[in-house]
């Protein structure tokens, strides 16, 4: 798949670049699908149950329906056929829409090379195609996996954006080690199931937005630096003139945002065999 651009006859479409989305479906190819894999989607604004903002920036966007995606993989040794490949506005990976032999349907994260007659299952006997879900205790190391269980059960939690994939690097006894995509390692039970291969839509981090509007389509609205307010709004805020801030970099409640660690899940520590930050 590759990145579209556009000829710039206006200002707007110099920088823009969009994906060329050629993997897709035809829309006039796409096949029916049952009412129960998609629900209505909500909007909250940023703000929470009292109707306070407590995320800034976020607000209006088109209009979503949320897509139900089988993150489990629990319907084993059933073999399921790609009937098709979509977008989902929910995320940056692409879904395939699998049709199991017994009639049932269900949307998962799409790997990379997955294509349109494919055939996929998830069972521990399963070979070691991109698509298919098998526990890690029977992936041969160096293997490139996704959509990681982080609890046996529990559903596929890591690896899960467009282009990423992890990296089965060693077993140990009822652990495997796994190499994230930030580069840490870390300790995850072999009885977890991840999906074969690296996650579709490759080129996303290639993409330009290349005007504002487009990211009011995604629901996010501008951001005003903090600099540029006033002191009753931000602490760093205020001044005669322009400033560079005069103080370490804060949220508007003054925690630090640079530096600052914010893990303090002591309990998992011993599962991270090797930090991002020692790679």
């Amino acid at each position: 798949m590759a990145v579209k651009s556009f000829k710039p006859i206006t200002p707007t479409l110099r920088y823009k670049t969009v994906a060329d989305f050629s993997v897709l479906t035809k829309a006039a190819d796409l096949p029916s699908r049952p009412r129960k894999l998609t629900e209505s989607l909500s909007k909250s604004g940023g703000r929470n149950v009292y109707g306070r903002i407590t995320v800034q920036q976020i607000g209006g966007g088109h209009k979503r329906q949320y897509r139900l995606v089988d993150f489990k993989r629990d319907k084993e040794n059933i073999q399921g056929t790609v009937i098709s490949i979509e977008y989902d506005p929910n995320r940056t990976a692409y879904l395939a829409l699998i049709s199991y032999v017994d009639g049932d349907k269900r949307f998962i994260i799409a790997a990379d090379g997955l294509k349109v007659g494919d055939k996929v299952i998830a069972s521990d006997q399963a070979d070691i195609k991109p698509g298919n879900n098998l526990k890690l205790s029977f992936i041969p190391l160096a293997t490139f996996i996704h959509n990681i269980e982080v609890e046996p059960g529990k559903g596929g939690k890591l690896s899960r954006s467009a282009g990423a994939y992890a990296q089965l690097m060693a077993k140990e006894s009822e652990y495997c080690q796994v190499r994230m995509p930030s580069g840490e390692i870390r300790l995850i039970h072999a009885k977890c199931k991840a999906s074969i291969g690296q996650v579709s839509n490759l080129e996303h981090e290639n993409v330009t937005i290349g005007k504002a509007g487009r990211t009011r389509w995604m629901g996010i609205r501008p951001t005003v630096r903090a600099v540029a307010k006033n002191p009753v709004d931000h602490p760093m805020g205020g001044g005669e003139g322009k400033s560079s801030g005069g103080r370490h970099p804060c949220t508007p409640w003054g925690k630090p945002t640079k530096g600052y660690k914010t893990r303090k899940n002591k309990r998992t520590d011993a599962f991270i065999v090797k930090r991002a930050s020692a790679k």
